[in-house]
């Protein structure tokens, strides 16, 4: 029997359910399905309710018997509720089992109709409740689901703790929720969690992260949203998802929205979370706090500088009523939630809010601060707070805080008079390449796309239009129509003209995969820049000449990088992620020359997180992670490139580049599923935007991803992909992709030797004209395979064994390592003892987790088939490669071919086309004739 109770929430679509909760539904559901039970708890609106009906509607399926109660703050006075609504349908289909007392004193509770207490009836109750569980297990499952245990009645609680203490081996699980503060120091669940069964697994809901919120609030209708109004609900809800949600409908139903730089519209559903708290403090102290959520850092100093003399005793009873939390490290002033502080700026009226900022205008010690008081304490136009407020942006920007300088400018621009010089569209668009440095590429664009309804100077028109086409990032075809517009704006102006070649050299990469064209672009580009006196454009411009003469092999690549090096040099452009340190950088990993490669990309990272470029910042982390990478540190560059994720996922800034990479990155030293999806998620992106340089990459790193998941199969067909893609577009350099030992490998692995010897022949004759050592020691490894399967074991065991010693010098730790274990596999096809320690050992070394994995599947089949196929198999079988004469090795044993496959870590399909080889190579139709084989040479 099935008791079934209402939750307050409404039922939401699935969907919602795992967004940002996917580690957690799978600890969840491991939990139950092993028969313990689990706590979930946070704070109010974090989801709890959601996840908890999600997982009991999964578990009811499960269960004989599901019992459901939901208590409420206001019902919690009243003894016993919640027990009756746990037990009051089920307690008739076992009453007849309870012995008397027991019976009595449990229908006194749950009726109301006697004095039951616990006081009188403790004894019997706690029995009553206990052997009520034990007689509904007995006819199979029990799920007991308790939201909002904290409104729990005491005697209700009392008594569901004392048999949860007590079910000991019986067939009951409970799944229960409570609330607990936002601080996850504060161990609130503890007293909860004692009281509940000794199995019990405490998982507490965790805000979201940015991109987390975005995806729910785009998942719910509210799309359309620009990065930085993300960032503001993100910020204002503390990543609840309740109240995210809330934020994002009143700024919906909202008539106007508001401008960069304006607090968030907050809805009368969400300030009465707070504001009844906010009744019980003076008129006093509530301005104390209005001063407070004013501030950006607010301190109990900077609250007496700004005239709240009593800003001690105001705080301290605010922080007694939960409104403000108890710093423990900093003296700062810090709201229990930024909910309650934007609760209580938008409660604040228009002249108290003003109020608050003329106090902060004098009282705060940074004049970043002061200025942006100043500017928020003043209405309409005002020269002089206008320039104040571009100081300010100006000492922001030189602070790295491109942010900052963003907001600030906008302000300014909200006070410059028309007439003003600089004039207000002038401070917009230096505000628009604010937020470009610091990745805010929506902000940006909206900003830019406003001026141009407005400027009518060619060089404000061109400028305004070059950070749209910026911010379109990848997507630049989206942006395609622009191009004319910004020519003709340009005219004859070789400066204007410059900047617009110089983005059509981009366009031709991305837009139209023409790597020449792009040279060329670039090349007038530069020239344009240097007739103009445009330095910065000037050394851009030889920077892309030189990574499109690298991609192309095209011998002039090393003097157009020392044109980008030649001083002088400007600052900026020296640091981006276009310009010629990065080309440098690039050219130096190609090179093999792998130390100063990191030594080189590690200042640069440095230097752009001084100066705020979030964008270069993401670029370099994937260099470095890349480095990293190649010099076998696995677990370092898949922290790297985790993190590189994270920012793409946050400003929205190259995902599908950073989704490739940290696909490389999983494969190495993480996991092999993630992999997949991350470099599936990659091809798809740039499918849609149509880069065709970037659907190489991906499709690179999705066939890497397969190889690591032994699906030979689909890394030829993504592969053989990549080569003709590499093909059209022109790239020549095999150290750009580094995909072509992949696919040898791969063709040897599914029988297509001739095939395989023809990557590596084309692939060795570019690598020895541009002398990339590294891809030929890769080469050799792979050419190795292909002698193996042609039989040539000794001549296989001493090109791998030179390729090997090749990679361990050039530093190339993972692909030494993957040599070594090529070797091992290899030496299966000679008699005599065979042994992966080696491979072992460099794979551990490199915290090469997955290959580690590959490396135990083969040695436990090594060990299971005993003496190597080719002791095993008559003459016949001397032919077969090495993969086929391990397949056939385990057929001989009894293997079925899902097994075969789990145990040399290849796809069933691969496992199947392989079989289909041995039989055409040995003339035979069946595994049986296989058997039969094998049987004839061990009778002679």
């Amino acid at each position: 029997m099935t008791v079934r109770g209402d939750f307050k929430e409404p039922a939401r679509p699935r969907s919602d359910l795992v967004i940002g909760r996917e580690e957690l539904f799978a600890a969840a559901r491991e939990q139950l399905s092993g028969g313990g039970s689990l706590l979930v708890h946070g704070p109010a609106g974090i989801g709890k309710s959601t996840v908890l009906r999600a997982l009991a509607a999964e578990s009811a399926e499960s269960a004989h018997t599901v019992l459901r109660c939901s208590a409420t703050e206001s019902e919690s006075h009243l003894p016993f509720l919640a027990l009756t609504d746990l037990l009051g349908l089920v307690v008739d289909t076992v009453s007849d089992r309870l012995p008397a007392p027991q019976r009595t004193a449990l229908e006194s509770a749950l009726t109301g109709r006697g004095e039951s207490t616990l006081q009188r009836d403790g004894l019997a109750l706690r029995l009553a409740v206990l052997s009520v569980l034990r007689a509904l297990a007995a006819r199979g499952p029990v799920l007991i689901v308790a939201d909002d245990l904290q409104w729990l009645d005491p005697a209700s609680a009392e008594l569901l703790g004392f048999a949860a203490r007590r079910l000991g081996e019986m067939p009951v699980r409970m799944l229960c929720a409570v609330r607990t503060d936002t601080d996850p120091r504060d161990q609130q669940h503890d007293p909860f969690l004692r009281a509940s069964p000794p199995n019990t697994l405490a998982v507490r809901l965790n805000p979201l992260s940015r991109a987390q919120t975005a995806e729910l609030l785009g998942h719910r209708g509210h799309t359309g949203l620009s990065r930085s109004t993300v960032r503001d609900i993100h910020r204002t809800s503390g990543g609840n998802p309740l109240f995210a949600l809330e934020l994002g409908r009143a700024l919906a139903e909202s008539p106007t929205r508001p401008s960069p730089g304006d607090s968030l519209p907050v809805p009368t559903s969400l300030r009465a979370l707070v504001l009844s708290r906010l009744e019980m403090l003076s008129a006093e102290a509530r301005r104390t706090l209005l001063v407070a959520s004013a501030g950006a850092r607010p301190t109990v100093a900077l609250l007496h500088a700004a005239g709240r003399k009593d800003a001690e005793a105001e705080t301290a009873h605010a922080a007694s009523l939960g409104l403000l939390a108890t710093e423990r490290e900093t003296p700062g002033i810090r709201f229990a939630h930024p909910l309650i502080s934007a609760a209580l700026y938008a409660e604040a009226s228009a002249a108290e809010r003003r109020a608050a900022h003329v106090a902060l205008s004098t009282a705060a010690s940074d004049p970043i601060e002061r200025a942006r008081h100043l500017a928020l304490a003043t209405t309409g136009t005002d020269p002089q707070v206008a320039a104040r407020l571009g100081e300010a942006a100006a000492a922001a920007r030189d602070r790295g805080a491109p942010s900052v300088a963003a907001g600030l400018g906008l302000l300014a621009a909200r006070h410059t008079p028309v007439d003003a010089e600089p004039g207000p569209d002038e401070r917009r668009l230096q505000a628009a390449e604010d937020a470009l440095t610091a990745g805010e590429s929506d902000l940006a664009r909206d900003i830019a796309r406003d001026a141009l309804r407005r400027v009518t100077a060619p060089a404000d028109r061109v400028r305004a239009w070059m950070v749209v086409i910026d911010a379109a990032g990848q997507a630049m075809a989206e942006v395609d129509a622009v191009f004319p517009q910004a020519l003709a704006d340009a005219g004859d102006d070789p400066r204007l003209l410059a900047l617009v070649r110089y983005q059509l050299a981009w366009r031709a990469l991305l837009v139209e995969g023409e790597m020449t064209k792009g040279r060329e672009e670039a090349a007038i580009a530069a020239q344009l820049a240097a007739r103009a006196g445009d330095r910065p454009t000037e050394l851009l411009a030889p920077g892309f000449q030189a990574q499109m003469e690298t991609l192309m092999g095209h011998p002039g690549a090393p003097a157009t990088i020392q044109r980008a090096l030649r001083e002088p040099q400007d600052p900026r452009v020296a640091c981006d992620h276009n310009g010629a340190g990065a080309v440098r950088f690039r050219w130096l990993i190609m090179g093999d020359q792998l130390a100063e490669a990191r030594t080189t990309i590690t200042a640069l990272l440095r230097e752009v997180r001084r100066r705020g470029m979030v964008e270069s910042e993401l670029h370099f982390l994937r260099g470095l992670a890349e480095t990293e990478l190649r010099s076998g540190h696995c677990g370092r560059a898949l922290d790297l490139a985790r993190e590189s994720l994270r920012l793409a996922r946050d400003t929205g800034i190259g995902e599908a580049a950073t989704a490739m990479f940290t696909s490389l990155a999983e494969a190495a030293g993480g996991d092999v599923d993630r992999a997949l999806t991350l470099a599936q998620e990659a091809v798809d992106r740039a499918e849609e935007d149509g880069d065709l340089v970037y659907l190489s990459r991906a499709l690179g790193a999705l066939g890497h991803a397969q190889l690591v998941a032994g699906d030979s199969v689909a890394v030829v067909r993504s592969l053989r992909r990549v080569r003709e893609l590499e093909e059209r577009l022109g790239i020549t350099d095999p150290a750009r992709g580094r995909w072509h030992g992949d696919l040898a490998e791969a063709l040897v692995r599914i029988g297509e030797p001739v095939e395989a010897q023809d990557v590596i022949d084309a692939t060795r004759a570019r690598a020895l004209r541009l002398g990339r050592e590294s891809v030929l020691a890769v080469l050799d490894r792979a050419e190795a395979l292909v002698r193996a399967a042609r039989g040539e074991q000794g001549a296989a065991v001493r090109q791998l064994t030179a390729a090997q010693d090749r990679l361990g010098k050039l530093g190339y730790g993972l692909e030494e390592a993957r040599a070594a274990y090529a070797l091992a596999g290899v030496r299966t096809g000679r008699p005599g003892p065979t042994s992966y320690d080696e491979a072992t050992r460099l794979f551990r070394r490199c915290r090469a987790l997955p290959w580690l994995r590959q490396v135990e599947r083969a040695t436990a089949t090594a060990t299971a088939t005993g003496p190597t196929p080719a002791a095993l198999a008559p003459a016949a079988l001397d032919g077969l490669a090495a993969t086929e004469r391990q397949v056939a090795a385990l057929v001989m044993e009894g293997a079925t071919n899902r097994e075969i496959a789990a145990r040399l870590f290849i796809s069933v399909k691969t496992v199947e086309a392989t079989l289909t080889r041995v039989y055409r190579k040995l003339g035979i139709r069946s595994r049986v004739d296989i058997v039969r084989l094998a049987a004839r040479r061990r009778n002679g």
